[in-house]
């Protein structure tokens, strides 16, 4: 499997979402860099340029494959993971899985629901417009528009090298095939339903219409060691939405981690 593998320290996974690829989670690197201590691990999921799907062909099978991959990177060492949407999903279920070697969870606009049907949804919502910002899109302007919740050419330009690359080369006849076995067999919470009491930061966008806030906030008893956040002026693509934010509930996560690992 493709990373991105830069730093030294305790590992942190980060799985990007459905369709993308590990560059929709770089403007995070600053952070967690100057945070200090952290080897970060970009992981390319399958159907990735970075990563052929080969036999992949469920989410679960994604799931086993990270854990193959962060086997084979650090061996028993305790990590933490965090996930973005999709990724999301295949972090709280490999927590589960390895749950004792687990320091921390972290969420960005989490998949909670797998069943798109049963999510619970704002509608799209559109803050502001600029005409300049879909400009600066150029042919990924459609793209862009549908994510967008305030728009800017400062976004439009972290559309272009953060999110646009990995939807350009995405195996959509593989991911195709993971979407008809998308949901795991039971959700990890489920599943395992003892609480998880590693730090946790479930951070969500108040108008995210691709997988909402309250999903994931119908978990938070669960997560007893969790902050649950949900950001304003943010859409599914949080991270780049309210960036500043973003990144201080990041560094406190990292900081809660670091304090409950000794």
């Amino acid at each position: 499997m493709h990373a991105v593998d830069v730093g030294t320290g305790t590992p942190l996974f980060l799985l990007h979402g459905f369709g993308v690829d590990h560059r929709l989670l770089l403007p995070l690197d600053p952070v967690i860099g100057a945070a200090g201590g952290w080897r970060r691990i970009y992981l390319d999921l399958p159907g990735t340029t970075g990563t052929p799907i080969g036999e992949v062909a469920s989410t679960r099978d994604v799931v086993d494959a990270v854990e193959r991959e962060i086997a084979e990177r650090i061996g028993d060492e305790p990590f933490a993971v965090l996930g973005n949407s999709f990724g999301a999903m295949v972090a709280r279920q490999v927590a589960h899985d390895l749950r004792s070697r687990v320091l921390g969870l972290a969420t960005l606009a989490g998949v909670f629901v797998a069943e798109h049907a049963r999510r619970v949804v704002p509608p799209q919502t559109v803050l502001r417009t600029d005409p300049r910002a879909l400009a600066t899109a150029g042919a990924a302007a459609e793209d862009y528009a549908e994510m967008a919740v305030v728009q800017s050419v400062e976004s439009a330009r972290a559309f272009l090298e953060h999110v646009q690359p990995g939807l350009d080369a995405a195996d959509e006849e593989g991911l195709a095939r993971i979407a008809t076995r998308y949901a795991l067999e039971r959700e990890p919470e489920d599943a395992d339903p003892e609480l998880f009491t590693q730090p946790c930061l479930m951070i969500s966008a108040r108008q995210d219409q691709v997988v909402g806030y309250e999903d994931a906030w119908a978990r938070r008893e669960h997560y007893p060691r969790g902050t649950f956040v949900v950001l304003d002026a943010a859409g599914h693509n949080v991270h780049l939405d309210q960036s500043v934010l973003t990144a201080a509930l990041i560094e406190e996560w990292l900081q809660r981690v670091r304090a409950a690992a000794g």
